[in-house]
């Protein structure tokens, strides 16, 4: 690995910047051989970048701020992820009935598994309201409430109320953060209301999300992972990443 390189400080940052939004998350001794500089100097770049909150350092890289994000925002970061944990979720569509998504980029991926499906979705995101409703047998349902333009979801007491009205088979829903202890949390409280709104109505709560998230924690409490019936990420269950949530949680 080279100990400098060509790149100016300001090119190193917006190629790390481009890293994240690739991955979800930047791995320093990674970075480094990308950049083609040190893990020093990336390290240095990161804590300029954290400074700018543009990033939050955690051990062996970084991860991109918790902070409500824009569906466009989301949908661009970690996509080789998403890929993989929308695939792992294809056997997990049920054929009839009711399924909940909510307002994350990475559950919404599961819209392109409904090509043949009648069934019903019901979710708090307009984003994917619009790609449960390109399919055509599909019947799509759009829970109103107070527009939260931060993420492009909908919140508060109606948005709560509505999720509740329908009974679900499974309820697919990711997460800014999850830790082995405290589980699931978001980056604000109405929407982890939402969320908790959705999985009183259902059979199954399945949760999504990168590995990046992992070990995080986010400022509003989701789910204990006693009340996941499923946790899904794009890495194989066997991984050691996985090992803190193992007796916590099923793992696919």
């Amino acid at each position: 690995m080279a100990t400098t390189g060509t790149l100016g400080a300001e090119e190193r940052r917006t190629r790390l910047t481009a890293i994240l939004e690739r991955d979800g998350s930047i791995r320093l001794d990674d970075a480094a051989a990308e950049l083609d500089v040190s893990s020093m100097t990336v390290r240095r770049d990161l804590a300029d970048l954290e400074q700018l909150g543009l990033v939050r350092r955690v051990r062996g890289g970084a991860i991109p701020t918790l902070r409500p994000r824009t569906f466009t925002e989301r949908s661009a970061t970690g996509v080789r992820e998403k890929g993989a944990i929308v695939e792992k979720l294809r056997s997990l569509i049920p054929t009839d009935g009711a399924i909940a998504i909510d307002a994350s980029s990475t559950a919404g991926g599961i819209s392109r598994l409904l090509s043949e499906s009648t069934l019903t979705v019901a979710t708090n995101s307009y984003p994917n309201f619009l790609l449960a409703g390109a399919n055509r047998e599909v019947t799509a349902i759009l829970v109103g409430g107070q527009a939260e333009s931060r993420t492009d979801s909908f919140i508060g007491p109606i948005a709560c109320q509505a999720a509740s009205s329908v009974l679900y088979r499974r309820f697919f829903l990711s997460a800014a953060a999850i830790d082995p202890t405290v589980g699931s949390s978001e980056v604000t409280l109405e929407e982890a209301q939402v969320k908790q709104a959705f999985a009183r109505a259902s059979d199954e709560t399945i949760l999504v999300a990168a590995s990046s998230k992992l070990g995080q924690r986010a400022m509003a409490v989701g789910f204990a992972l006693a009340d996941v019936d499923l946790l899904v990420t794009e890495l194989d269950p066997a991984d050691p990443t996985l090992d803190a949530y193992r007796d916590a949680v099923e793992l696919l």
